[in-house]
């Protein structure tokens, strides 16, 4: 009998995977399969005269050996440097703000959250009005806190506002996450370790230092990896307001598979990049994992 329930059991949980399952396969693991096919040939993305032939390694050499690639992929790491503090900190800081309180706690809550949730498209649209030049929010903001001294500033269209413009819009968009994971850890921290820092007289820096953020440290980790992974995919914030430009100063990795595979045609091309893309985020993440695999303050004390 025994044998029979969980033989029962088994096919029911077999059954209940099974739609996801299939769904991972055939919008996942299949794609991915023949994009690795795909990326040793020259194959278009619409039947031309040319026929689809094996070229081999040619177009990871014309790739890697791509001013425009290399551009990319420091664009990618620019906005990483800049997007991983500016996010990661704003969501601590109201992490922190919202763990201490009682009242309206779920509301605030709520409306932190809700960039994160709102379709990207709607948000590069606001943000588009407030980056208008001249009359711009933005602007208007910095000439009165300026007094009028501000000149105001083609956000977009100058190549060195450009990315930092999109690095605002996406560490605004994205930060409701982080909080609420940074929640969760600060909600895990001990209560006795506070009482203990508060008997020994520790100011409020002290007790953060001490007590706070050495014990994030795997939230800061999980964090981190995920941030990291989100900015190397950075993709339609740029396509929606600049297209890569101006002058390839806000084009990525994604972007240049994306304008390779469907606007120059070349999907063998684009194969090539994606799986490039591929062994850069999972070189990066064993990277931070590596670097990050041990407490050092779990470790001392």
């Amino acid at each position: 009998m025994k044998t029979m329930k969980r033989s029962r059991i088994t096919l029911t949980e077999a059954a209940m995977l099974t739609p996801a399952l299939v769904l991972l396969i055939a919008f996942l693991v299949v794609p991915f399969a023949m994009s690795i096919g795909l990326a040793f040939t020259n194959q278009p993305l619409l039947p031309g005269p040319i026929p689809t032939k094996f070229v081999g390694l040619r177009n990871f050499q014309r790739i890697l050996g791509s001013i425009e690639f290399w551009h990319a992929f420091w664009n990618v790491l620019l906005f990483s440097a800049m997007v991983i503090p500016l996010q990661c900190g704003f969501a601590l800081l109201s992490a922190i703000l919202l763990n201490g309180q009682r009242k309206a706690k779920r509301f605030f809550q709520a409306v932190f959250f809700l960039p994160y949730i709102t379709p990207m498209v709607v948000v590069c649209v606001v943000w588009s009005t407030l980056f208008q030049y001249p009359s711009g929010i933005l602007n208007a903001l910095f000439s009165a806190l300026s007094f009028g001294m501000f000149e105001p500033v083609q956000w977009l269209h100058d190549p060195r506002t450009a990315l930092p413009a999109i690095t605002m819009l996406s560490a605004w968009q994205a930060y409701g996450f982080q909080m609420v994971i940074y929640m969760a850890g600060l909600q895990n921290i001990s209560a006795d370790l506070y009482e203990a820092a508060a008997i020994d007289g520790a100011s409020g820096w002290s007790r953060f230092t001490k007590v706070t953020w050495p014990s994030l440290f795997e939230t800061n980790v999980f964090i981190l990896i995920i941030t990291a992974i989100q900015a190397l995919q950075l993709f339609t914030q740029v396509n929606i307001l600049t297209q890569g430009g101006p002058q390839d100063a806000t084009n990525t990795l994604v972007h240049y598979i994306y304008r390779s595979g469907f606007v120059i045609q070349k999907v063998g091309f684009a194969s090539a990049g994606s799986l490039i893309l591929f062994l850069l985020i999972v070189g990066i993440y064993a990277l931070l994992s590596f670097l990050t695999r041990k407490n050092p303050v779990g470790e001392n004390s």
